[in-house]
């Protein structure tokens, strides 16, 4: 099973195997109008990370879903990928997981069941380290290999966090630096360094545990989690959503190892295209700025990415020493800041 490469199995790779924007726009709007609950304080009107159910008490229950093609050929590290991934939603919302049951798709007569049982075990090491139980799922026997999670959270009703809910003046911080499909399209292509290897895994296995402490800060306005969309996709949904634009600057977006050299050498996932062609009419870029770079890294697709959130000019203290005590130090520099509304939604400065 060593010489087993997973990625090999696939057209897709990680959260770059996302419906584009566009394409999902069409999808949804051919679905009906939703019938009225009044009990769902999330739906997916907003496109937020989760849906959040009132249950009284002031408390409420997020449920989400989330699954993707292998990102990685090792399988146990293609289950904690997924598995981190599945749950961060909970932690964009500001709140704490529960429980998680598994979603597996497997080509049983190309890959060996065990194979599958290493997928499982490393989703249930993620879950172990996020204090929930991996506590069932559903299988299938499907033409690709398939993995994520449903998990279910709570949320109490102030700490709950939305992706459409931020005020002009807001300061941005994003809570890890991009590049993971850059890095994984190099993988694919044989031409990741071990070194960049190691350090991307790395950054995807990460949970984004501190999202349920920034949802107790009343600094702290909206939060998303920045997936397959890029963090242009992302930051549109969050500025759009809240009727504003955004600065972003570009010298402070944090950067994995190794991406640079790879971008150079004209490296980069199809959906990276895909995205641009989605929302790249909303953004301007400035003098400066290195646009040819920039249009490869900022809709560059990432599993597992950082958290995008937005504070008020009072909270900064507070959301600093939140970053440092969760190791997040590198982090506690916001990347732009929301403007009133302008003809554009996103400027890179």
């Amino acid at each position: 099973m060593e010489n087993i490469k997973l990625t090999q199995f696939s057209h897709g790779a990680g959260c770059g195997c996302k419906i584009s924007p566009k394409v999902l726009d069409q999808i949804l709007s051919g679905t009906g109008e939703q019938a009225h609950f009044p009990a769902l304080l999330v739906g997916n009107e907003g496109r937020d990370d989760a849906a959040v159910l009132d249950i009284g008490g002031g408390q409420a229950l997020i449920s989400t879903t989330d699954f993707f093609m292998p990102i990685v050929d090792d399988a146990f590290d293609f289950g904690r990928i997924a598995a981190a991934n599945s749950i961060s939603d909970v932690y964009a919302m500001g709140g704490t997981p529960l429980l998680a049951v598994a979603v597996l798709g497997w080509p049983v007569e190309k890959l060996p069941a065990e194979l599958a049982g290493r997928v499982l075990e490393g989703g249930r090491s993620i879950c172990r380290e996020a204090g929930i139980p991996l506590a069932g799922g559903h299988s299938i026997d499907s033409p690709e290999p398939i993995f994520g999670l449903a998990v279910t959270g709570m949320v109490s009703h102030e700490n709950l966090r939305r992706n459409n809910t931020a005020h002009e003046g807001d300061w941005l911080f994003l809570t890890k630096p991009l590049g993971v499909g850059v890095l994984s399209t190099a993988g694919k292509r044989g031409a990741l360094q071990p070194e960049h290897q190691s350090v991307m895994i790395e950054n995807m296995v990460k949970l984004n545990r501190v999202g349920e402490a920034l949802g107790k800060l009343p600094g702290v306005t909206a939060m998303t989690d920045v997936t397959g969309f890029g963090l242009l996709g992302h930051l549109l949904e969050l500025a759009d959503g809240s009727n504003l634009s955004a600065e972003i600057f570009y010298e402070k977006i944090p950067v994995l190892n190794g991406v640079r050299s790879y971008i150079a050498q004209r490296i980069f996932p199809d959906a990276t295209t895909r995205n641009w062609g989605s929302f790249g009419e909303n953004i301007s870029f400035g003098p400066g700025v290195n646009v040819l770079e920039a249009f490869t890294l900022l809709p560059d697709p990432q599993t597992n990415g950082g958290l995008l959130f937005s504070v008020k000019n009072e909270g900064l203290t507070e959301v600093k020493a939140v970053l440092e005590a969760a190791g997040l130090a590198g982090f506690a520099e916001p990347i732009g800041r929301l403007t009133a509304k302008k003809e554009k939604t996103a400027y890179i400065v």
